[in-house]
């Protein structure tokens, strides 16, 4: 599942579980004491219960953070990357830094009272052909005469053998606050406070750097943490890279390539471009967001300005990324996990380019192609 494809469960819309052998394991109470002080999860968020993820204002149609919205009373110190409060489901988002012993990822929301299923998926990559590795696949199913979670791990377009728990900790209609704790070889998992069940991993813990959220399920808020504020803090960011910063396409761009571009807007930024440029210098196709106006644009050669229709999704202090999916004669656009759709440059174009180039208001921290 990328940002530009439609996932399917009968009309649910999700993605079908795996299939497999049942395998139940014993609940272990063995999460770190800092979690005992979340001791209001279980709980609907309300002014009594401030120690969960909560928003200050209604939900909005994208996954903005107000500048007075915060995750407390937890420590900035503790924060990896900004929260996502009210996302649409289905929701995939980068994880900055990417899964490591230590961190952990909050998920606060409710299950509708006809829920049917959800899942998380931690996955590795957000590509959509081929569909990517999903490391940790977490499902809870309620249609069933007997809910219950099922973990999985997909590998090389296989499903590998289920894992199944029941006794469902989750209710329909009933709100949640979801923890996944990432140890050295396995993750745990708490619902509202009390310790749920724990899977091993099945591929590098390394690999996962996407998180992906759909099916049936009311998402308030989507927190990144570690254990420790002082534990890997090095390893969260790398080097920002000098502006303007180029990067070379020796063969061009070819269907199925991606290019991906990673970032932090400045606090008081005026404008970003993502250039392609040619052999001769030329800039055959321009991405340009300008703050002042708040539009996002594709820029021609000769200076066309294409009104890309969608919400503004860069805010100053938060994290970004672009992706750039290379299609037979154009290229398909998503920022932020939202597929923004497409514009038409022609085979021989896009196979003549040689450059990407960034400029702006940034910190740029990944040019990936």
């Amino acid at each position: 599942m990328g940002p530009w494809g439609t996932v399917k469960l009968g009309n649910r819309g999700v993605r079908q579980g795996a299939g497999g052998e049942e395998e139940a394991l014993p609940r272990q109470n063995t999460y770190p004491p800092l979690l005992s002080g979340w001791g209001a999860a279980g709980t609907s968020p309300g002014p009594n219960h401030s120690s969960q993820l909560q928003s200050t204002e209604a939900p909005q149609a994208q996954a903005a953070m107000a500048p007075e919205e915060k995750l407390d009373p937890i420590p900035d110190s503790f924060i990896l990357q900004p929260p996502a409060f009210h996302p649409v489901v289905p929701y995939i988002t980068t994880i900055f830094g990417g899964l490591h012993t230590g961190k952990m990822v909050m998920l606060q929301g409710a299950v509708p009272r006809d829920a049917h299923r959800f899942q998380v998926d931690f996955q590795c990559g957000c590509s959509l052909d081929p569909r990517p590795d999903i490391a940790i696949h977490f499902n809870p199913r309620f249609h069933t005469t007997r809910p219950h979670v099922i973990c999985n791990t997909l590998h090389g377009g296989h499903w590998q053998v289920e894992a199944r728990w029941p006794g469902l900790a989750l209710q329909r209609g009933a709100s949640f606050l979801i923890l996944f704790l990432f140890g050295n070889e396995e993750v745990k998992v708490s619902v509202n406070g009390q310790h749920f069940l724990h899977y091993r991993y099945r591929l590098p813990l390394s690999r996962v750097d996407t998180l992906g959220i759909f099916g049936d399920i009311s998402v308030q808020a989507v927190g990144f943490l570690n254990i420790s504020p002082f534990a890997e803090g090095s390893r969260e960011y790398p080097t920002g890279h000098e502006l303007p910063c180029s990067h070379t396409l020796p063969q061009g761009l070819w269907p199925g390539q991606v290019i991906i571009v990673r970032g932090l807007v400045l606090q008081e930024p005026k404008y970003f471009t993502l250039s392609l440029r040619d052999k001769a210098a030329h800039t055959p196709v321009m991405l340009r967001a300008s703050f002042t106006d708040r539009t996002l644009v594709w820029v021609s050669p000769w200076g066309r300005k294409t009104l890309i229709s969608s919400p503004f999704l860069f805010h100053p202090q938060r994290f970004f990324e672009v992706l750039l999916l290379c299609q037979e004669g154009g290229l398909k656009l998503a920022l932020n996990g939202q597929g923004l759709g497409a514009i038409s440059l022609g085979q021989q174009m896009l196979e003549r380019l040689r450059e990407v180039q960034v400029r702006g208001s940034i910190q740029l921290y990944c040019v990936h192609c």
